[in-house]
């Protein structure tokens, strides 16, 4: 089976301005076909996120006719803002809405569902939507529309900033795109205001982003980010925010958003895999944007200087919001135009610049989460998550069913690159059910095509063995598709094993199954609701890799060498001297030496034949 979601990388989607045009010229003529009488331009089919719909197309037809002057194109935009105008906006309260702040304000605002009640909330997000709908049609409409049209949007557009900003809480759904998006919306609605109103606009539109989403930053892999349903960065609306960012400077120039961009870009950059997988959130852990996400990554890995385009979007929405049936659907439509507006290309290679929480070369990349264990390791196209054994998920040394993984003091990170050789050497102190305070030294050592991973830890009772990795996914060309192998070799026994009791709590690989289903099985609440992290959180055991020690190591040592991306058999010799511990394999001599003044691990690290 394939993800879903993961598809293709959006830096592969053609991006010049012919391009650009083709994808108008279709809309157009969905758009002209579909149109109704009364001015309706949403899909048949859509049923909620309707809010913003109509309006969102109307805006493309906008700026396909000031592109290429069209002539059809000047009264279905003016028919189809009419309708929005009549019909889509509302001042009565929604029956049910929890969020306002005051009541039978007057106020225009959209709705998620049309009819009184059906499902209000979401009624905050759908009128920054319809904001951000209405202020490009704004900013493309000159000559376009009348004064008196122009005028009664420009006054719908007021009132959605006062109820967003004055009538309701904001960002009640502690959601940091929505909020991001909302404070764009103040900003591109000042431009079209008086001076007075337009500084007070633009005032308020700051004055939220640094007090109700920049104060309440989380932190996560040494990053501060804009809070995203309750956590720190979501696949699916973490890009989408990175968007916001990028427009927010592009509107208003002010660095805050620029920095808080770069951030943004540089913690994508480090857990984003080469081949553009990605896993964790608290919203939809697997799912991915597309063109809601173009602007971003395109805005800020030209900024940071990495190939953030590497990122799988769900390509069905590669350019646009469809439903089943391919149907062009408006909502979010901005995020187009955008896109369409700028022009800054594409950055296509990696960073050259060492990342505590990655490492990365050639086809081959680690991204480690927040305690330096890894979160998704790749090699040879195939992705390996953290194992879970007894309610304990990482990678690490597993004795007596107690995996030594979470850091009980500072960890230390050092990072080598020579010879064609990226190495990273994460020493961990870590206690377990013996209370004895030991140090994990995992030493991660790539030439781009494979990696070698070697653990060292002071001598463990029983029969230990390194739990290595859960295998998940693998390319597929334009698809990532689920497996339960991959190609990873040992320098002592490795066996692949899969749990023996079932249940929603213990996730067997070869079943027919995804990491997101899986964890929204155990959360606390359904799909879109619940958090996919928290519930992955409660698993007790998985499919997994477990690797036994390597013979003739010190005596007071276990250490554990795995491979991964070969099937091919390999030995490591590892001695103690005074220079330190010394690896050796075929393709390197790594010397994990003593700390420096600092307090620092030592690490020198050569190619053999070097």
């Amino acid at each position: 089976m394939h993800l879903l979601h993961q598809r293709g990388p959006l830096h592969d989607l053609p991006d010049t301005p012919e391009a650009h045009d083709a994808v108008l010229a279709d809309v157009t003529e969905q758009a002209l076909a579909r149109l109704t009488p009364e001015g309706n331009l949403e899909h048949p089919d859509c049923l909620d996120d309707v809010g913003d719909t109509s309006l969102g197309i109307t805006s493309l037809l906008a700026l396909a006719w000031q592109r290429g002057k069209d002539p059809r194109l000047p009264e279905a935009v003016r028919r189809s803002l009419a309708f929005h105008l009549r019909e889509r906006v509302h001042r009565d309260d929604n029956p049910g809405y929890p969020n306002l702040r005051v009541r039978d304000s007057g106020l225009p605002h959209a709705r998620y569902v049309l009819a009184a009640g059906a499902h209000p909330i979401g009624d905050w997000p759908s009128t920054v939507w319809a904001l951000l709908q209405a202020v490009n049609i704004l900013d493309t409409a000159d000559g376009l529309v009348d004064d008196e049209q122009r005028t009664e949007l420009l006054e719908v557009a007021r009132g959605y900033w006062s109820w967003l900003t004055e009538a309701t809480f904001f960002n009640p759904q502690e959601a940091g795109n929505q909020a991001i998006g909302c404070v764009v919306g103040g900003l591109m609605l000042a431009r079209h205001l008086p001076s007075g109103e337009a500084e007070r606009v633009r005032s308020r539109a700051l004055e939220l982003y640094d007090g109700k989403i920049r104060a309440h930053r989380v932190a996560d892999r040494g990053a501060l980010l804009p809070p995203e349903h309750g956590g720190a960065y979501d696949n699916n609306y973490g890009p989408i925010s990175l968007s916001f960012l990028a427009q927010a400077h592009r509107v208003s120039g002010e660095p805050v958003f620029a920095e808080d961009g770069d951030a943004l870009a540089r913690y994508i950059d480090a857990r984003l895999t080469n081949g553009g997988f990605d896993n964790g959130g608290p919203r939809y852990s697997e799912q991915h944007s597309a063109f809601e996400s173009v602007l971003g990554l395109r805005y800020f890995g030209a900024r940071i200087g990495s190939d953030l385009g590497r990122y799988r979007g769900d390509s069905r929405w590669a350019r646009h919001a469809v439903k089943e049936d391919g149907g062009v659907d408006g909502h979010f439509a901005w995020m187009l135009v955008w896109q369409i507006q700028d022009t800054t290309p594409w950055h296509r290679t990696p960073s050259t610049t060492a990342s505590r929480h990655q490492l990365r070369s050639g086809t081959v990349s680690v991204a480690f989460d927040d305690r330096m264990t890894p979160a998704v390791l790749e090699a040879a196209g195939t992705y390996h998550l953290p194992a879970a054994v007894n309610r304990r998920h990482g990678f690490g040394p597993v004795t007596d069913g107690f995996l030594l993984c979470r850091p009980m003091g500072e960890v230390r990170v050092r990072d080598v690159r020579t010879g064609g050789l990226s190495a990273k050497l994460v020493t961990k102190p870590v206690v377990g059910r013996d209370h004895v305070l030991r140090h994990v030294r995992s030493l991660y050592v790539t030439d781009g095509t494979v990696l070698w991973t070697t653990v060292a830890v002071e001598r463990l009772a029983g029969t230990p063995y390194l739990l290595a990795g859960l295998p998940y996914a693998e390319d597929d060309g334009d698809r990532v598709r689920r497996t339960a192998t991959g190609a990873v070799s040992s320098a002592g026994t490795l066996r692949l094993t899969h749990p023996a009791a079932q249940g929603p709590d213990h996730f067997d690989a070869r079943a027919e199954l995804t990491q997101e289903q899986a964890a929204f099985a155990l959360a606390e609440d359904p799909r879109g609701y619940g958090d996919p992290d928290r519930g992955w959180a409660h698993l007790v055991s998985s499919s997994a890799l477990e690797a036994g020690p390597v013979p003739d190591a010190p005596d007071d040592l276990h250490v554990f060498a795995v491979a991964y991306g070969t099937e091919e058999p390999f030995t490591v010799s590892v001695t103690r001297g005074e220079d330190g511990l010394t690896v050796r394999t075929d393709a390197f001599t790594a010397v994990l030496g003593p700390d420096d003044a600092h307090a620092e691990p030592e690490l020198t690290v050569r190619a053999v034949g070097a």
